[in-house]
């Protein structure tokens, strides 16, 4: 007998007829003898919805009270599939993220997990209960609710398996796991039967949304795999794992991207030590993130450096990155939206030589400019103009063939 952690997506539980139809699935896990932990997300749009209506009560909705209310979409969810569990005739119980023992710290909107008590939920499975947890929560020491981001019912999921023990964990959502490229850009893009923590990490990091990063680096860490499949077949998914085999033909694993993204420029700014800290730290107080971060070469002790935050956060960041131009002297700044990211993503990549040039010779034959370049040891990332994105995952894709085996 096995303990099997689950978790199920906002669209796997859309609606009650794909409630019923999870719960059958369960049910499967329950009577092959396995104990059973799921973890549900938000019925379809209703986080989206909350946050709407919050919006339409105030323009700046308190965090505290946010966090409160877009935590309820979750308790829906799991009370319902507790519900249809016992109308199958099985013992089911749901708890809430304090219930099951989740504490986070008190960052509001983007709680991280501190510790799982999982005293109640092993409790619940030594008297034969299903156990439903609400996913994307948890709550401080001072017993306030928190979220965890969006995509956290997958955090919550790695957390509980690492906490209780189980082999491995599974996420079940609409797609039947992980591509090499989105499939609705690249209907050739081939499902992987296996990928590692790392390549996984990058590719979710940097655009591909069937897994949440915060998940995969908390498998990566306590050695949880992770398989990803799809709740409306029953087609084999991909593992996430730490001993993925290399392919030897191919060292890139997929393509992924990113859209919705805006370039900051800073021109003429002086070459001194702390003025890159006087650009960022008013940014990181006003919660804009930033990344791709591109110095020029010094010239005359005068520089331009450019970074990118998401289109979203344009409005936010050139406030406090105007007022900080005119601080330090520089001769100007420039905000340009309309942009995206594509990054081809492989760990075999760090010791091969040629494959920035074939992503750079693929992207001119295309005729697509890349506007800006970042690396990893495993990845290489330009940006493009968003309306080019498409066009870039495609042609990468073709260039490394990863429609082949």
């Amino acid at each position: 007998m096995a303990l099997i952690v689950q978790k199920y997506g906002g669209s796997s539980v859309a609606n009650a007829e794909r409630i019923q139809a999870v719960a059958r699935r369960i049910a499967g896990a329950k009577d092959r003898g396995d104990q059973v932990v799921v973890v549900v997300s938000a019925m379809g749009d209703t986080t989206d919805d909350l946050i709407q209506l919050a919006c339409s009560i105030t323009q700046r909705p308190d965090e505290r009270e946010m966090d409160l209310l877009l935590s309820t979409g979750e308790v829906v969810s799991c009370t319902l599939m507790a519900m249809a569990l016992k109308s199958l005739g099985y013992q089911a119980v749901s708890l809430t993220g304090f219930q099951a023992g989740i504490r986070t710290e008190a960052a509001w909107g983007r709680a991280r997990i501190l510790r799982v008590d999982p005293d109640r939920i092993h409790h619940e499975l030594e008297a034969g209960r299903i156990v439903v947890v609400a996913g994307f929560q948890g709550i401080t020491d001072n017993l306030d609710v928190t979220t965890l981001g969006r995509g956290g019912s997958d955090t919550t999921a790695v957390a509980l398996a690492a906490a209780l023990g189980s082999p491995r964990c599974e996420i079940y959502t609409d797609v039947e796991g992980v591509y090499t490229a989105d499939p609705r850009m690249v209907p050739e893009a081939r499902k992987l039967s296996e990928i590692g923590y790392e390549d996984m990490l990058e590719l979710a990091t940097w655009g591909a949304k069937v897994m949440h990063p915060r998940a995969v680096e908390l498998g990566q860490v306590w050695n949880i795999p992770i398989l990803v499949a799809s709740s409306f077949t029953e087609a084999p998914g991909t593992l996430i794992h730490g001993e993925a085999n290399m392919e030897v033909r191919n060292k890139v694993s997929g393509i992924a991207h990113e859209m919705n993204v805006a370039k900051v420029t800073v021109r003429g700014v002086p070459d001194r030590p702390g003025i890159a800290a006087s650009i960022f730290e008013p940014l990181a107080r006003a919660g804009v993130s930033v990344d791709t971060i591109v110095q020029n070469a010094s010239a005359d002790n005068i520089t331009d450096l450019s970074f990118t935050v998401a289109k979203q956060d344009l409005s936010k960041a050139m406030p406090q990155v105007e007022k900080t131009a005119r601080e330090i002297g520089a001769s100007g700044c420039l905000g340009e939206p309309g942009l995206g990211k594509v990054s081809i993503v492989g760990g075999g990549m760090q010791n091969a030589p040629g494959y920035a040039a074939r992503m750079f010779r693929a992207l001119y034959e295309a005729g697509i400019n890349i506007e800006m370049i970042t690396t990893s040891e495993i990845r290489i990332t330009c940006l493009v103009r968003e309306d080019r994105v498409k066009d870039a995952v495609v042609a990468l894709h073709r260039a490394f063939e990863l429609d082949q085996p």
